[in-house]
């Protein structure tokens, strides 16, 4: 199993940490925000994971030379951002022969159980699973609504009159074989120029477990603070 982490982004909106820091190294109790995806992807059977780089790409360069445990990380720098999805489809030699295969977003900070949403992905016989959450800010999120059998039949990025609360959690499961139809270019984003052309044939699966932007420096305090409680806690 594979997984492509998104982490090339600027860390604009984290201020002067983000200026300091690459956004997916920031520590989450003293630990790198990288690190705990990668033990996180061991846990779930995740062998291999790309990574894309551009804002401080050195210093993911330095912490991948160090990490000598699984999953292995391939590492692919962009000169220029080609966008959430534009990087993926850049990349798609790095998913012949898979299944299927996880698109994440590097700036959460999530204990999701991965090994249950691939079973309801292959339950359903998805080529697209989406994760999704309970937002109180839907104007803020990319909103989707599902039918009973977890079909999404609509979804909006940062709807100005949301109709759900539903928000896409950021993490994806994609058959290789859906991308056919979304030709390379760069720019090309998951939220506004792919997701709404999948509605109807992607599935929507809530997570049942902690999920956190770390994107703002409050943010990141509060989701800090939340997983640390939660690693005290005897149960999570």
């Amino acid at each position: 199993m594979k997984a492509f982490l998104l982490a090339a982004g600027h860390g604009s909106r984290l201020e002067a940490l983000g200026r300091e820091c690459a956004k997916c190294l920031v520590p989450i109790g003293g630990k790198p925000l990288l690190a705990l995806w990668l033990e996180h992807f061991r846990r779930h059977g995740i062998e291999s994971v790309a990574v894309n780089t551009h804002h401080l790409a050195h210093q993911v360069e330095g912490f991948a030379r160090e990490w000598h445990e699984r999953p292995e990380i391939e590492l692919f720098h962009e000169p220029e951002l080609l966008g959430t999805a534009g990087t993926v489809l850049f990349r798609r030699s790095f998913f012949d022969g898979e299944e299927a295969f996880f698109v994440i977003y590097g700036d959460n900070l999530t204990d999701v159980d991965l090994t249950a949403m691939l079973a309801f992905h292959r339950a359903r016989r998805s080529s697209f699973t989406m994760a999704l959450f309970r937002t109180p800010e839907p104007e803020q999120c990319g909103i989707a609504v599902l039918d009973q059998e977890g079909r999404i039949t609509a979804f909006e990025e940062k709807p100005t009159a949301p109709v759900s609360n539903l928000a896409n959690g950021g993490i994806y499961l994609i058959d290789p074989q859906i991308l056919v139809d979304f030709p390379f270019r760069p720019g090309l984003d998951f939220g506004f120029d792919v997701l709404p052309h999948l509605v109807g044939r992607m599935y929507g699966w809530e997570v049942d477990g902690f999920l956190c932007d770390i994107g703002t420096p409050d943010r990141l305090r509060r989701a800090e603070a939340q997983w640390l409680r939660r690693a005290q806690s005897p149960q999570k």
